[in-house]
């Protein structure tokens, strides 16, 4: 008796045991993923804020821009600008849009201020600087009134006859803008900021009430795990959009902070929120979840004892699936700038190698011909397959997840021959892959083990990590392409100074007997934008760009500057090079442009520096000759 009552009191025990531990993982589990879903939601949420009130103040600009515009030109019908009937008239658009009053500039810096009183501004404001401006806002200023104080002016100028006879600006109070615009993210809960992202100065700061200091000169922030003061800095010059983290000086909480530009000179707005609010929701939850687990922590201390020899047992393979878990975080985490970091993709093939006992580990991303530029392979690695058999085999593979299959398993000969008739037995001795899908779920890769030791767990392993690969095809191809954007000159479709400045050391690696210097330099642009508009001087540097692509090609061609070209060209014979160039200019000259032109060929060539200089000297001996002519003497014959 006493025998079957204790073995059904294990029994229970056991099962009880069991289910508080599911209990207890499970609100763990759930309290993390809570956490985790509304740190997500508030990272969408800062950048909503954020858009709402950049539209918003854009909006608030440009309606602003309109009723200056309009009272500049009810402004210059009257001649005595100190009317009492005019300042009548603007004294009425105080609070109008961002503008707390309106103000005129004239040409001896006297500014007209309420009512038409007149107050010197000199040394504070600049009438030539500003009516060279046009219509434009200023960036961060102190008050005339007001010294302690700063404002930012919104100009358009008043016109009479084609002569700017005023500049009349609205006033924006950076601390007390008009009440009835909304600038309280959050409901009132989070902060805005307006920052100059050239001198760090705070154009607004709802954060601190009434301050209006410097962001670089409050230090660095101290930040939370996996973000950078440095990058938050260089993000804000940079003109970026970026999350950060970071701890509030005021409060030490958790401040999470957006910005982005605003689209208003270098500004940039930047909205923040406490953790606390981040949070809010999930605390809530949070506080039932605790009660539940006080209680469930009592009765899993009650049963303690009990269930020790049950722990040991499962503990191996709970360790077991733990490092499961951070063998495949290791390669998510790898993998997530392996698009900036080729060794990183590099690594994290490594790691699913080293996890499965593989003898090679390979990612192939489709449009490549199948032709992987990303692959690891042990040191015991035998021969490679040719050419031909890898496109078979990846092409086969290909074919077999299109046609709607999941993954692709062989552990012995008979089943990779039935995949692959190319199939050598000396390389291949068993093989796991599964397709990469994009997020429209088409296939833009596939990642493949083979010759595994630990075949138990290789299907289970690639299939976790699958999803990771495929964002970092995502994001490797978004990133090609943002850099090849940032590599383009826009008008002319040739690679930037930029371009040029990171392809320069590479040479003279690039030639193996000879390199030759082309240096274009487009006679006339400047006057041409001058007397025809730059829209004529387009024209003409599209007209260079295009004639250096079918005479001379794009590999190695840069505008460096407005007027100028730099062309490289690996291994080019010198005579048929400056007949290349005859070619060029004539063709130029046809449609009415002339561009002086300096060659620089050198057979071994010991210094960058020396060429590029010697064909920039011949070009300026072909641009003096040109203008030796008096009909092309820009002194004489300003065209």
């Amino acid at each position: 008796m006493s025998k079957s009552s204790g073995i059904r009191w294990g029994r229970s025990t056991a099962v009880t045991s069991i289910i508080i531990l599911l209990i207890v993982a499970a609100s763990f589990f759930v309290i993390n993923r809570i956490n985790h879903m509304e740190e997500a939601k508030s990272f969408e949420r800062l950048y909503e804020e954020a858009d709402n009130l950049k539209d918003t103040i854009q909006m608030y600009a440009a309606n602003d821009r309109e009723t200056l515009e309009l009272l500049a030109v009810m402004i210059a019908k009257y001649e005595d600008l100190s009317s009492t009937e005019l300042w009548q008239l603007l004294d009425s658009y105080t609070t109008v849009g961002m503008m707390s009053r309106i103000e005129l500039l004239l040409p001896d810096n006297t500014v007209l201020t309420d009512g038409g009183q007149r107050v010197d501004g000199t040394g504070l404001l600049s009438f030539e600087k500003e009516a060279a401006l046009g219509a434009h806002i200023t960036d961060r200023e102190t008050d005339i009134p007001n010294s302690d104080a700063y404002v930012v002016r919104h100009y358009v100028p008043v016109t009479r006859n084609g002569v700017t006879v005023a500049m009349l600006y609205g006033v924006i109070e950076l601390n007390h803008l008009p009440e009835d615009i909304n600038m309280s993210p959050y409901g009132g809960k989070g902060a805005m900021y307006i920052i100059d992202g050239n001198t760090g100065d705070f154009l607004m700061d709802t954060w601190h009430s009434g301050e209006t200091g410097n962001m670089w000169a409050m230090g660095e922030r101290k930040m939370a795990p996996g973000y950078d003061p440095q990058q938050m800095r260089q993000g804000i010059l940079n003109g970026e959009s970026r999350y950060v983290v970071f701890v509030s000086e005021t409060t030490g909480a958790y401040l999470y902070f957006y910005y982005e530009p605003l689209g208003i000179n270098e500004w940039r707005i930047a909205v923040s929120v406490p953790e606390s609010v981040v949070f809010e929701n999930a605390a809530a939850i949070e506080r039932l979840l605790n009660i539940l687990l006080t209680f469930e922590v009592a009765c899993f201390i009650a049963y303690f004892l009990l269930m020790i020899r049950q722990i040991r047992r499962v503990s191996v393979e709970k360790q077991r699936r733990l490092d499961a878990l951070n063998d495949i975080y290791d390669v998510e985490k790898l993998l997530f700038n392996a698009h900036e970091k080729r060794e990183n993709i590099d690594a994290a093939l490594e790691k699913i190698g080293t996890i499965l006992s593989a003898e090679k580990v390979s990612f192939w991303i489709a449009g490549q011909t199948w032709k992987s530029p990303f692959l690891w392979e042990s040191e015991s690695t035998g021969q490679n397959l040719d050419e031909a058999a890898i496109q078979d085999h990846f092409h086969r593979l290909q074919s077999y997840f299109k046609a709607g299959n999941n993954e692709f398993e062989a552990w012995d000969e008979k089943e990779l021959m039935e995949m692959f008739t190319k199939y050598d037995r000396r390389e291949i001795r068993n093989l796991a892959a599964v397709p990469v899908e994009d997020t429209s779920g088409n296939i833009c890769g596939i990642l493949e083990s083979c010759n595994m030791a630990n075949s138990r767990i290789a299907m289970v392993l690639l299939k976790n990590v699958k999803f990771s690969f495929g964002m970092f095809t995502r994001n490797l191809k978004n990133y090609t392409k943002i850099r090849e954007m940032g590599d383009r000159d826009a008008l002319t479709g040739l690679h930037n100074r930029n371009r040029y400045e990171r392809d320069l050391p590479q040479f003279p690696a690039k030639c193996a007997d000879a390199l030759a210097c082309v240096y274009i330099d487009a006679d006339g642009l400047h006057e041409l934008n001058n007397t025809s508009g730059h829209d004529e001087g387009d024209k003409m540097l599209q007209s260079v760009a295009e004639g250096i692509a079918e005479f001379f090609g794009t590999e190695y061609a840069y505008r460096t500057g407005g007027d100028e070209f730099i062309l490289f060209l690996p291994d080019a014979d010198e005579s048929r090079l400056c007949s290349q160039n005859r070619k060029f200019t004539a063709s130029l000259e046809q449609k009415g442009y002339h561009v002086s032109v300096g060659i620089q060929c050198e057979t071994h060539v010991a210094s960058m520096e020396a060429l590029i200089k010697g064909a920039e000297q011949r070009m300026y001996e072909e641009k003096r000759k040109y203008y030796q002519q008096a009909s092309n003497d820009r002194r004489r014959n300003p065209r």
